[in-house]
């Protein structure tokens, strides 16, 4: 299989290429590497230090470097995207290169605009150039839960639903109630490739992805092939933020009261389910939507636990509740539904939540002083009020 992972810097992206290298198939990479920039913007780098591209290439056993082929390229570039797609004509095209956070989006007009115009004017070239190229490409997308909100119903795992208003029935889009700009990108992006499908048949994947947590894959077997892995306000998970609280004696900080909850899944069972997605595509002409989790935590459930975890280290700390920055629901129903990738094979978390952050923690012990230089960017400081 030859795919084409756009993104192919981030963190998932990196381990994403890693895990098709080691089944065999051939990877081509873009990236602008805009992350390693704006997170450096905000003061913060990644808590593991990575190499350039070329520098994570050569850590890879020899067999596997011919295997890949890395273009820095901006996917907002339609020209240059569409020439490099139209040479090597992949089977399938990955796509991570969309501006990933929430809090950067709400900073101000002008993050809120690069979002927008980066997220849904890059999906719209891939349409096209899939159009154009070749209508067979498989297409997968990485969406994300938060598209859905936090509904007062259990969320299903398909693109439809029949739904009665005023007594007259009619199938509708599943709704979407998003929380940020950069989720408000997400569902526009759903809603365009719902309508690239109707018109013209192209194959896409959906995926609504959870959280994702940890540092290791079964291929990040040394530093050298490190992921990157954030932990500011701006860019860090809220696993990721708590697990350098702990290693820097920093009190955990649930925001509000802790009760949001969310669908979570391990770095490992993230890039084994898209693995299994791209090896499964949906059959020709067909969109899928795939809610892609394997736990829910609430917020101050994973606080308890990275503290349980950080004390068996040896590590102390306590946990302090402080302002929520954000609007959203502290405390609500939830329930997402998850069929599709069980049935490819992956019926559950394969790791351990407990097991991982203890994994977590002693890959951050040794950058401890790395991490005490970005200390003031963890508390948050991006208020959706403001």
């Amino acid at each position: 299989m030859k795919t084409l992972i756009a993104g192919v810097d981030g963190y998932l992206g990196w381990a994403l290429a890693l895990r098709l290298l080691s089944k065999g198939h051939q990877v081509i990479g873009i990236d602008n590497f805009y992350t390693r920039k704006a997170v450096k913007e905000v003061g913060s780098d990644s808590a593991l230090p990575i190499g350039s591209f070329h520098q994570r290439i050569r850590g890879l056993p020899k067999d596997k470097m011919s295997k890949i082929a890395l273009y820095k390229a901006d996917v907002t570039d339609y020209g240059r995207l569409k020439k490099i797609i139209s040479k090597y004509r992949p089977d399938s095209i990955v796509d991570f290169a969309e501006q990933r956070s929430a809090p950067y989006s709400m900073r101000s007009r002008e993050t809120a605009s690069h979002t927008l115009s980066n997220n849904i004017i890059g999906t719209l070239n891939f349409i096209y150039a899939i159009k154009e190229i070749n209508r067979e490409i498989h297409f997968l997308k990485m969406g994300t839960m938060g598209e859905y909100g936090t509904p007062n119903f259990d969320i299903p795992e398909s693109t439809f639903i029949e739904a009665s208003i005023n007594g007259k029935t009619d199938r509708i889009i599943t709704p979407k109630y998003a929380g940020s700009w950069y989720h408000w990108s997400k569902v526009y992006d759903t809603d365009n490739l719902i309508f690239a499908n109707k018109i013209w048949g192209l194959t896409t994947t959906d995926i609504m992805q959870g959280p994702v947590y940890g540092t290791r894959t079964s291929e990040i077997t040394d530093s050298r092939l490190f992921t990157r892995f954030d932990f500011d306000e701006t860019w860090g998970t809220v696993l990721n933020r708590y697990c350098v609280e702990a290693v820097l004696g920093m009190p955990l900080t649930p925001y509000g009261s802790g009760g949001q909850t969310r669908a979570f899944l391990s770095l490992e069972d993230s890039v084994t389910a898209l693995s299994l997605l791209l090896e499964n595509p949906p059959a020709s002409g067909n969109y899928r939507t795939v809610n892609q989790f394997t736990e829910t935590y609430s917020v101050l459930e994973l606080a308890n636990i990275v503290q349980e975890r950080a004390s068996a280290l040896g590590l102390k700390t306590e946990i302090k509740n402080v302002d929520n920055p954000r609007v959203e629901a502290e405390t609500h129903y939830y329930n997402p539904e998850r069929k599709i990738l069980p049935g490819l094979g992956l019926k559950g978390p394969t790791k351990n939540l407990k097991d991982e952050i203890e994994v977590i923690i002693k890959d951050l012990l040794p950058y401890k002083n790395r991490l005490e230089k970005h200390r003031s960017v963890i508390a948050p400081k991006t208020n959706w009020r403001a």
